[in-house]
């Protein structure tokens, strides 16, 4: 099913986001998300009530997945999940049934060492939603090389899109897929050039029947920050439409990053870095005043967002 996310059609193959459909870009899960110095990448699952993200250090040296499950209409209290806590993970997705969740790590290949590696993509399994999950599996060839890999989502179709830092391109970040053809996974490719380009591009969403994509761009020309989120559909013809900039509704003049989209309800959520505290006051500041300054939701670090994309 493809989002209804109520595009203008200006020519055959390129769409723009009508911005006065947009609703208010909120804070997410806002006290669960202070508790942590920075927070990024967000999963959820299909029924709404399970949250994976990424929690990480001041200096983003330290990063572990934290779960929180909701019961009643009430969310439980954070707890990292049961394979994180050791090494560096991040970028946790979903499965459509909840059974599998993918995320990237710098683990070693063997649970017996501790010696950290190169970040590939792994998975972790579990037989229902109320069981443990499996220790984490690597995705292996070809997917993971001794490059990094990141980001992973994937597709109804079993194809696996990620970020690939291939340094052997003399390139920066690109968005890769790997199609999941009679049971195997092929060699990965990058995108085309209506989303890939000579700069970074990463954190790619991708619908579950990949109508579309929804990706960081960094520094592009014509945005409004650091990393501004961009979009792209998969048009009949199978080629991907020139990528557009999502708006200075969405978009801010810091980093926009690490997209996520609840299809049944047309809501994305991401991650930003945006700054609402003022540096200066209008009057002398106390102790109490100076912490709940830098306290603040919008205070520049990572923090989690949403926004309803239409009405």
């Amino acid at each position: 099913m493809k989002l209804i996310f109520t595009f203008l059609l200006l020519t055959f193959s390129t769409y723009i986001f009508p911005q006065s459909e947009i609703s208010k870009v909120e804070p997410f899960l806002e006290s669960v998300i202070s508790q942590f110095p920075n927070v990024r990448d967000i999963a959820i699952s299909n029924d709404k009530s399970e949250v994976v993200f990424s929690a990480q250090s001041y200096m983003g040296d330290i990063s572990a997945l934290i779960s929180i499950k909701k019961t009643n209409n009430t969310w439980s209290t954070p707890e990292i999940v049961s394979f994180s806590g050791q090494f560096f993970d991040l970028e946790p997705y979903f499965s459509s049934d909840g059974l599998t969740l993918y995320f990237v790590s710098n683990r070693p290949l063997d649970s017996s060492s501790n010696a950290i590696k190169d970040f590939d993509i792994w998975y972790v399994k579990r037989e229902n939603l109320n069981s443990k999950w499996s220790s984490p599996i690597n995705m292996g060839s070809p997917i993971n090389t001794v490059m990094d890999e990141f980001y992973p989502v994937i597709t109804d179709s079993g194809n696996l899109y990620f970020t690939l830092d291939n340094q052997a391109l003399k390139q920066k970040d690109n968005i890769y897929v790997s199609e999941f053809i009679n049971g195997k996974y092929t060699e990965p490719k990058q995108l085309s050039s209506s989303i890939n380009s000579d700069g970074y591009e990463f954190n790619a969403f991708v619908a579950r029947d990949e109508s579309y994509i929804i990706y960081t761009c960094y520094n592009r020309e014509g945005g409004f920050g650091s990393g501004d989120l961009y979009i792209s559909y998969k048009s009949d013809n199978g080629d991907w439409t020139p990528s557009e900039n999502m708006g200075d509704k969405i978009n801010s003049d810091k980093m926009d990053y690490c997209p996520f989209v609840d299809e049944t309800s047309n809501t994305l959520y991401f991650t930003s870095k945006r700054n609402s505290v003022l540096t200066t006051s209008e009057k002398q500041l106390t102790i109490v005043d100076l912490l709940a300054k830098f306290n603040t939701y919008k205070n520049g670090l990572s923090r989690l967002y949403k926004v309803l994309l239409n009405d």
